[in-house]
């Protein structure tokens, strides 16, 4: 199995609770921070529901992380 292939089945939609804990970010914050572009777009799943990219989500995070070093 190659790396690409394992890199995406790990990738998935994120729903917004997932989302919440990971980033430890409450639902208002994380649609502040989208509005102002400086979190990763929702991506609309249906009529009432939303979903982020996990790869993008980590990518986020990992940006982050490394602004504090």
């Amino acid at each position: 199995m190659s790396t690409e292939h394992i890199a995406t089945a790990e990738r998935r939609i994120l729903r917004r609770a997932e989302v919440e804990a990971k980033t430890g970010f409450k639902r208002a914050h994380i649609y502040n921070l989208m509005k102002e572009g400086k979190f990763p777009k929702a991506l609309r799943l249906g009529v009432r529901a939303v979903g982020w990219d996990s790869a993008e989500i980590d990518n986020w995070i990992s940006e982050r992380l490394k602004e504090r070093a």
